[in-house]
């Protein structure tokens, strides 16, 4: 992009995988529910888990349905910075916009005001239901940049005329054609957001 910012109110996000650490809580429900010991986060190379974690599908099915009701006793923690870094994009843009492919919000509105200080007038949740229907969604909402980690998504939003920003992660270590993240520090340095005041 040679130097050129992007206007707060041109980019959205994803959730999982993006700004909530859905998969170590994933691995966290394994270790404690259902005893299963010696699987990394490192070893999460796709989105099929029975193929890259040799689950079972009705382990994975369970805690899939946990994370997206929100059933869970164990914290789903944010990456590094997002909470900053998103804070400082509701300064100048709101709502900040999330696009996910859960079928319905469940616990995010109530967890992006606990753990990331973001009160529900700031924040805009599309639950979508689907991969394929995201691009849509931006679209008609006119976003430009949307940061996601499904390397398939990617390629239908470029379809679409979304540029997307990949956010890095062992299941989209594929080669690719995007402009790549590996931290929230690096999303704020794409972004033209106001310098962050010295206490």
């Amino acid at each position: 992009m040679s130097g050129t910012r992007i206007d707060p109110a041109k980019i959205a996000f994803d959730v999982d995988g993006v700004v909530a650490d859905t998969m170590g809580l994933f691995l966290d429900i394994v270790r404690t529910e259902f005893h299963v010991a010696g699987l990394r986060y490192a070893d999460l190379t796709c989105y099929e888990l029975e193929r890259c974690t040799g689950l079972s599908g009705e382990i994975i099915g369970t805690v899939v349905q946990q994370l997206t009701d929100g059933k869970y006793r164990l914290p789903l923690k944010a990456f590094a910075g997002a909470a900053s870094v998103l804070g400082r994009i509701a300064a100048c843009r709101r709502p900040v916009l999330f696009v996910t492919a859960r079928p319905y919000p469940g616990p995010l509105t109530a967890w992006f005001q606990e753990c990331l200080k973001l009160p529900p007038a700031a924040v805009e949740i599309v639950a979508i239901g689907s991969f394929e229907a995201k691009a849509q969604a931006l679209v008609e909402r006119e976003i430009s940049f949307f940061v996601e980690d499904r390397l398939e998504t990617c390629f239908t939003l470029q379809a679409a005329g979304v540029t997307p920003v990949v956010f890095r992660q062992p299941w989209n270590r594929r080669p690719h054609p995007f402009l790549e993240v590996g931290s929230w520090r690096e999303i704020a340095a794409l972004l033209a957001l106001q310098e962050e005041k010295m206490a």
